[in-house]
């Protein structure tokens, strides 16, 4: 390492990778007087928070009490305590949540981010002591891309899952008025509304301008580092940390075919996604099996936690979990592309679907939160097959919900039929021939099921049985469970899920500032991360919606200001 030979640029900053956390962290040091440089490996601006829900997990923030939710830090340190646990310090909960509200009013005071609490989104584990119905989770606010200009094109577009009609965004609540355009006038009206600015953007742009979910949080903040002039560089990949005098002094990129040293005279800072699409590192640090299960960009391969290890990071791998799962399903089109889908809160939570492992028997609640289930088929397949697992679902729910890449609302769904993604049979026992399951035993799971389903209450795992499941089920149910329903009408179809992510947990471990540690659990000088660069501040768990974005965000924030020396 040693001294470098002399500077191609010297600048304060230097935040590699321009999703949430990088994007928060030099937006702060800019504001706070420092120059800042943004190098991003990808063709595209947005990492995966532009291909995410958006949700971002503030608890105590200004919005909460104004939405009838009374919420406190100590409430929210106590449902971290009992979630959590011990996988994460004391010392980094109460960095989170003591800043989190903080970085909420800085950034809205001072930039383009915009965020709307949830009047009703309850925790992941509402029974839990703490836990809120509401409040702490906050939305992005829709943001009109065209306000980008011609930057429009570097911001990276959504998951092909998260639009409709080939380019256009929606939430939801969107989502409902458009299956419900033809039973209501305020559906119709809505559903005109998209479709008519929809059309106009088509004949400007390759899709809509209407952004929403982390796609608007993306663009938002790329069009406040626009506005403030700080300097984003893609296609350009960070090679190796310069370090001198015990100091981490620049950085080592690629650009237009050349090496180029930059000088950060008060700071790296490592915010490049985690490791979800490199084989290697998901072999040494999921459970076993694994595959590139993830839907996280294919960029996100370790760059940071492999820069941060090369000058002595120490990389966290006991959490609850590595990863941040989900159940995904997996199209293989003709062409070999590969097309994933994650059953995160559209379909799982319905009344009448469930899901069975390799013994053609339920494993887990269907309407739990998408960690839970992934840590369920995990679970499952230490003595039974599990992976794939299987949901299953009748025709009436097919074209009422859709599943997986299979639309609802009477969209085709022949070719996912022929492609073998979607598997449709006459009978219970004839779809378990094809899924290769024992037809008697898939039968007698299907007959328990509807009992539970007639009865509105699953008692043998729970489907419906908190406000967490309900918030998910069908909103047109107000008398009895919404997330039970029976499997009754023939055809029958199956969708093959396999224990994925949306993201990584495990990363380089930091103090309060986002300062990068190393083995002996003293900082690296000049180094910080954020993210999922960053060791998990869950450890791992999955509290609530948004607890990946708000810490990228609240960390990146304090990683700013640190560096800016106004900590």
């Amino acid at each position: 390492m040693g001294q470098t030979r002399a500077w191609d640029l010297e600048t304060d900053v230097v935040c590699i990778g321009s999703g949430a956390g990088g994007m928060s962290a030099a937006l702060t040091a800019a504001i706070e007087g420092l120059n800042v440089l943004v190098v991003e490996k990808t063709q595209y601006v947005g990492g995966s928070t532009a291909i995410s829900g958006g949700a971002v997990w503030i608890p105590n923030n200004s919005q909460s009490s104004q939405l009838g939710h009374k919420d406190s830090m100590e409430q929210a340190k106590l449902y971290l305590d009992r979630i959590v646990g011990n996988w994460a310090s004391d010392e980094m909960k109460r960095a989170f949540l003591e800043a989190g509200p903080e970085m909420v009013r800085y950034l809205e005071q001072r930039t383009e981010v915009k965020l709307i609490a949830r009047a009703y989104s309850p925790d992941y584990y509402p029974d839990t002591e703490g836990a809120s119905l509401g409040g702490r989770s906050m939305d992005p606010a829709p943001f009109d891309g065209r306000s980008l200009g011609k930057n429009f094109d570097l911001l990276r577009p959504p998951l092909k899952e998260f639009v409709v009609l080939g380019g256009m965004m929606v939430t939801m609540s969107d989502a409902y008025h458009l299956l419900n355009v033809t039973k209501s006038f305020a559906s119709w009206r809505h559903g005109m509304k998209l479709v008519a600015r929809y059309a106009s953007d088509r004949l400007r742009h390759r899709r809509g301008t209407r952004l929403v979910l982390g796609n608007s949080l993306a663009g938002r903040l790329l069009k406040s580092a626009l506005d403030r002039k700080i300097p984003v560089w893609v296609s350009t990949p960070a090679r190796r940390l310069i370090v001198e005098d015990d100091r981490v002094t620049g950085v080592i990129v690629t650009k237009d075919g050349r090496e180029l040293a930059i000088k950060a005279r008060r700071g790296v800072v490592l915010a490049t996604g985690g490791f979800p699409s490199d084989i290697a590192l998901r072999q040494e640090f999921l459970p076993h099996p694994t595959g590139l299960w993830s839907m996280a960009p294919e960029g996100n391969t370790g760059d940071g936690l492999q820069l941060g290890q090369a000058v002595g990071a120490q990389a966290n791998r006991n959490n609850a979990s590595n990863a941040f799962l989900a159940p995904i399903s997996i199209l293989e089109k003709p062409n070999g592309e590969t097309v994933k889908f994650p059953h995160l809160v559209w379909d799982r939570a319905r009344p009448g679907l469930m899901a069975v492992n390799g013994s053609a028997q339920r494993f887990v609640n269907e309407a739990t939160s998408y960690h839970e289930f992934g840590l369920a088929m995990y679970d499952s397949h230490k003595t039974v097959p599990s992976i794939p697992s299987y949901l299953i679902c009748d025709s009436a729910f097919l074209h009422k919900w859709g599943l997986g890449l299979a639309l609802p609302g009477r969209r085709p769904f022949r070719h996912l039929i022929k492609a073998g993604y979607l598997v449709e049979a006459p009978t219970i026992e004839a779809l378990a021939q094809r899924l290769g399951l024992d037809p008697a035993t898939l039968a007698a799971t299907t007959v328990r099921f509807n009992a539970l389903a007639a009865k509105g209450e699953d008692e043998d795992f729970g489907k419906g049985g908190n406000a967490y499941n309900r918030y998910l089920g069908d909103p047109s149910v107000k008398d009895r469970n919404p997330c039970l329903g029976p499997i009754t009408t023939a055809p029958f179809y199956s969708v093959r899920v396999y224990p994925g992510d949306i993201g990584t947990a495990a990363g380089l471990v930091t103090d309060r500032h986002a300062r990068v540690l190393d083995d002996k659990g003293q900082r690296i000088a000049g180094l910080y991360a954020c993210g999922n660069d960053m060791n998990s501040v869950m450890g791992g768990t999955y509290p609530g919606p948004g607890i990946t974005l708000g810490p990228a965000l609240t960390f990146g924030y304090l990683a700013g200001r640190h560096m800016a020396g106004v900590a």
